[in-house]
């Protein structure tokens, strides 16, 4: 009965990792096939692989936006986990006024979708800054343009890596994460630390990051697949073709004027979930570790 029962939950554990990868070995298999296959229902691998990625590489500067996207995804991975670092640190470790207000606020914009916000936040990046700081300051000191006016000055960031970058460098998950992993570490710690004459930043080096590095582990993982697979917010703030990002660049392959190449396709799809993959076997420990203790609290 017992064997049963453990067949049966294999059976359906197998049946739903093949449900959930079935897109990705799709992709893969008709990466394999020439293009008179790859429309059909032929589902056997062919020998054209290497042929596809050869021609999805060369032809659509697939090498140029997956480095623009290794770029900024890596940027936004680092800089959100440090920030999101040192803002839990400062909650959980500080004592300061409306230190709960803080919090709320900060988990309010989880309610805030990149769709909700993306007008205000294309007028920010994109219009141009002010051409000294006297004219800004004219318009800052008058409350009703700053309240009721749209904003007049950005940072003329449009077309550069970098208004794909500073925009998401908040993070309130991460946040959120790290405050609920360093309520469980004794405040005494610090206290401790304090006595002997060590002072904040040797705590966190010495101490806290140590027993942070699971947690750190997986938000480098999160962050670093949910910065490489934006596509909205690089569409739209990025028009020049050398600073666009991969997910926008495949678009360029299905947008062939002389018909699409789905082989082509799938095998520039491959391509670009190599770098994530590679992220998550490098940090696969301290993912599930970071996972699994986020489970338990």
């Amino acid at each position: 009965m017992k064997n049963k029962k453990e067949i049966t939950v294999h059976i359906v554990l197998s049946l739903s990792c093949l449900i959930i990868a079935f897109p990705i070995l799709f992709a893969l298999l008709k990466s394999t096939q020439p293009p008179g296959q790859v429309m059909s229902a032929r589902m056997l691998p062919g020998g054209y692989f290497l042929a596809n990625v050869k021609n999805a590489w060369l032809h659509y500067n697939l090498d140029l936006y997956m480095l623009n996207s290794l770029k900024i995804a890596l940027s936004i991975m680092f800089g959100k986990t440090f920030l999101s670092f040192f803002a839990a640190f400062a909650l959980v470790f500080l004592n300061f006024k409306a230190k709960k207000v803080v919090f709320i606020f900060i988990l309010i914009t989880l309610m805030m979708p990149t769709e909700m916000l993306i007008i205000g936040l294309f007028d920010l990046i994109s219009l141009s800054p002010p051409a000294n700081l006297n004219e800004f300051f004219s318009w800052f000191v008058n409350p009703r343009n700053v309240l009721l006016s749209p904003v007049e000055y950005g940072f003329g960031w449009t077309d550069k890596s970098i208004s794909v970058i500073v925009p998401f460098l908040a993070s309130a998950t991460g946040v959120f994460l790290f405050r609920q992993h360093f309520r469980n570490i004794p405040g005494s710690l610090l206290d401790a630390s304090i006595i002997d004459g060590a002072g904040p930043f040797r705590f966190i080096y010495h101490i806290l990051f140590p027993l942070s590095r699971s947690t750190v582990g997986a938000l480098f993982v999160v962050q670093f697949i949910y910065a490489w697979n934006q596509y909205l917010w690089p569409r739209v703030i990025i028009r020049n073709d050398s600073a666009q990002v991969i997910q926008v660049g495949l678009k360029a392959i299905i947008g062939n004027a002389e018909g699409v190449e789905w082989g082509e396709v799938m095998a520039g799809t491959i391509l670009s979930m190599i770098p994530p993959l590679i992220i998550l076997l490098l940090l696969h420990d301290q993912f599930m570790k970071g996972v699994s203790v986020s489970d338990e609290k």
